[in-house]
């Protein structure tokens, strides 16, 4: 049980992590009106002018592969867990609360460490997008709830069909 545990919670861990790398990667190397559309509605608009002037580069696409590698590896993560699942005869049960935790997990990271502590108390996007700076949505802790409901939602749907999918890969 301390094991199954265990790796849960690395597996978590290492998904905050990804989160992050994914958030600051796109930040520094390729911003794009996708990242942008994450940010407050003014804050969109203070950054339109950039978002529209910015050509293709070198640096851009290194970041979009960076994405990339990053994205594969937070999915890795969910299939390391069912594997690990298959190679410990876990039950529906155990997957489950598996990937409700991972999943959760890294949710409550996004909401607390990035949208509430780096977006709202940090200036790191500020300096990267200096043009932002004195933009009140920096400071709107909450104006994404929707798409954060949205996102809840569907963990909580996805979750048992990940579940199910492991546990029926495991010839249970």
């Amino acid at each position: 049980m301390l094991r199954k545990m265990l790796v849960t919670i690395i597996l978590t861990l290492a998904g905050m992590a990804l989160l992050w790398l994914m958030i600051w990667s796109a930040t520094v190397t390729m911003p794009t009106k996708l990242l942008a559309k994450n940010f407050p509605e003014d804050v969109q608009e203070a950054l339109k002018p950039r978002l529209d002037a910015l050509p293709m580069s070198g640096k851009r696409v290194f970041g979009m592969i960076i994405l990339i590698v990053l994205l594969m590896g937070f999915c890795a993560l969910f299939i390391i867990g069912g594997i690990d699942g298959m190679n410990n005869s876990f039950t529906f049960p155990d997957y489950l609360i598996r990937f409700l935790i991972m999943s959760y997990g890294v949710k409550a990271f996004d909401i607390i460490g990035l949208d509430f502590f780096l977006l709202t108390k940090t200036h790191f996007f500020q300096h990267y997008f200096p043009e932002t700076e004195g933009c009140a949505g920096w400071q709107q802790f909450g104006y994404n709830r929707k798409q954060q409901l949205r996102q809840i939602i569907i963990m909580g749907l996805l979750s048992p069909l990940e579940a199910l999918l492991f546990l029926y890969l495991a010839g249970g």
